[in-house]
């Protein structure tokens, strides 16, 4: 087995409310926004009773979707991907979001002797190594267990933004994923601001991570903190040499937008 030169990532303590005190401010239209996303998340239950999911990463802006389901008592179930190699600050929200807001979150996980076997044949830190392997991990510990967690589902709502990336910077409000199942993205016109605003007013809890300067948290092992004037997922396999850095779980072999059920309504 080849051997593998494991990035050293340091992580500044993170300092409680930092965060805030950095991003927190109300922007122009704030209200009407969080207004018109609440609104799209109920169309989006009405239109897929029983069949609709929010695919939480258990980030900022998963959080603020996970609070406005439950703070409205909104019939839609959460889940969450557990790959294996989560940081023990997102495990640990994961128990404090449950006890919070008394729900409980379905936690979806690889299956544990593929992951095995990959682990055996590359190595513990494959992704390293190759673009190649780090898409065959995030095969294995994501999108594997993403299309379990989607099965007889028709719907799915994520917290995607058009800030957060160059490649998402066209993310529209619903489209359709590769397989065809309706994808609602209600915080696509949000800012980072707004996502901040929406946090510090409703006390929403959150990981501890973004404390530390790392906006956008995945693995363990591929993430690290950013630097003032980095793109916000500059910290996801920064050792990848371009823009396109995603696991796979929202790049669709085909983008087509759709009227969202609200939009539909009005027209």
């Amino acid at each position: 087995m080849p051997e593998t030169t494991t990035p050293t990532i340091d992580i500044p303590e993170p300092v409680a409310g930092r965060a805030f005190s950095l991003y927190a401010r109300e922007t122009p239209g704030h209200a009407e926004r969080v207004a018109a996303t609440l609104e799209r998340l109920r169309a989006a239950a009405q239109a897929h009773p029983g069949r609709i999911v929010l695919s939480s990463s258990l980030g900022a802006e998963d959080v603020v979707l996970t609070d406005l389901i439950a703070r409205h008592a909104l019939p839609i179930p959460i889940a969450t991907l557990d790959t294996g190699r989560l940081h023990p600050e997102t495990l640990a929200l994961l128990q404090r979001t449950q006890q919070h807001y008394g729900i409980t979150i379905e936690v979806w996980s690889p299956v544990e002797e593929a992951v095995v076997a990959f682990v055996r044949e590359h190595g513990d830190d494959a992704m390293y190594r190759s673009r190649e392997l780090r898409h065959a991990c995030c095969g294995l510990r994501k999108l594997e267990p993403l299309q379990r967690m989607l099965a007889g589902r028709d719907a799915w709502i994520t917290g995607l933004r058009r800030e957060q990336s160059a490649a998402r910077a066209d993310v529209p409000l619903q489209t359709r994923d590769a397989d065809g199942r309706t994808k609602y993205n209600p915080l696509a016109d949000w800012s980072w601001a707004d996502v901040w605003h929406y946090i510090a007013c409703h006390e929403v809890p959150y990981n501890p991570l973004h404390d530390a300067f790392m906006p956008s948290i995945g693995c363990a092992p591929c993430t690290r903190p950013i630097a003032v004037g980095e793109d916000f997922r500059a910290g996801r396999w920064w050792w990848e040499q371009d823009d396109l850095r995603e696991c796979g779980l929202h790049v669709p072999r085909s983008h087509t937008p759709l009227a969202s059920p609200a939009e539909s309504a009005s027209a």
